[in-house]
């Protein structure tokens, strides 16, 4: 699909702000710092059809930061897979639309996630799957910076480079940001490309905000072979919201009225 997806990009994060008031729960700084990944991701990129969510030859998404749903549940929403009316649920009881990702409540969903460091290696496995069965298919799979401070990924790091799967695309939300502080401060996951790259993985720098530079660094990953590659995206946490953004207070925090209306100002 070629469209401007800034328009779209608004209306995400003016989705994300309003359900997690709503909710009067959830985070909104790493959803906001994602939307133009998952923009491009869903409406240009990925190959998929939101009327057979269940299509074996799609493509498939792995949201590993599962704190981020309420980004993932804006997007489905808006590139058809459900109706939107349904985001206000955001974390109510009952609803599909829980505060991670349930894959057998929500069409559109590829795994569940919620427990940080497991979505990269159900990306090999899907991947390696695919193509043991001849299927032409990507596996993309959405890590946060804070994320890989977690040992398994770089268990599933080594695993995707032996394996050559060149059909995982790992993207990195490089904000900065973790749930109390810097992600430096806590646990310096630097350098994070020439990490990547002792692993075997073609590494692919880009702003993750700069929706052209983003379509360009996929197209770049779909043409490398017998490797995976990663893009390693630098972002703002909050970003869209001046108050927000680059503050790890809003990690986890749902906005008050007076909040909700400022941001939205911001975002008109």
């Amino acid at each position: 699909m070629n469209q401007d997806l800034r328009p779209v990009c608004r209306q995400i994060r003016q989705d994300i702000l309003e359900m997690i008031h709503a909710a009067g729960s959830g985070h909104p700084g790493g959803s906001l710092s994602c939307v133009e990944i998952l923009s491009v991701l869903y409406f240009q990129v990925m190959h998929l059809d939101p009327s057979r969510p269940q299509d074996p030859d799609r493509d498939r998404f792995l949201l590993s930061k599962g704190h981020a749903a309420p980004a993932l549940y804006s997007v489905l929403a808006r590139r058809g897979f459900f109706d939107p009316a349904l985001l206000p649920t955001l974390r109510a009881l009952g609803s599909p639309l829980q505060g991670h990702p349930h894959m057998e409540r929500l069409p559109g969903l590829d795994c569940s996630s919620g427990s940080l460091g497991q979505g990269l290696s159900i990306a090999n496995g899907l991947s390696l799957a695919a193509k043991r069965q001849g299927k032409d298919l990507r596996c993309y799979c959405l890590l946060g910076d804070g994320e890989v401070q977690e040992g398994q990924v770089w268990e599933a790091a080594m695993t995707a480079a032996h394996f050559h799967l060149d059909n995982v695309c790992a993207i990195v939300d490089d904000n900065g940001v973790q749930l109390d502080g810097p992600t430096a401060q806590i646990m310096n996951v630097a350098p994070l490309g020439e990490k990547f790259a002792a692993f075997g993985w073609n590494v692919l720098p880009v702003d993750g905000h700069d929706l052209d530079a983003l379509s360009a660094a996929f197209q770049a990953a779909q043409q490398c072979k017998g490797r995976p590659s990663v893009l390693l995206a630098r972002c703002v946490k909050g970003k869209g919201v001046s108050f927000m953004e680059h503050q790890w207070v809003w990690h986890g925090k749902a906005p008050n009225q007076e909040e909700l209306s400022a941001a939205l100002a911001e975002l008109a």
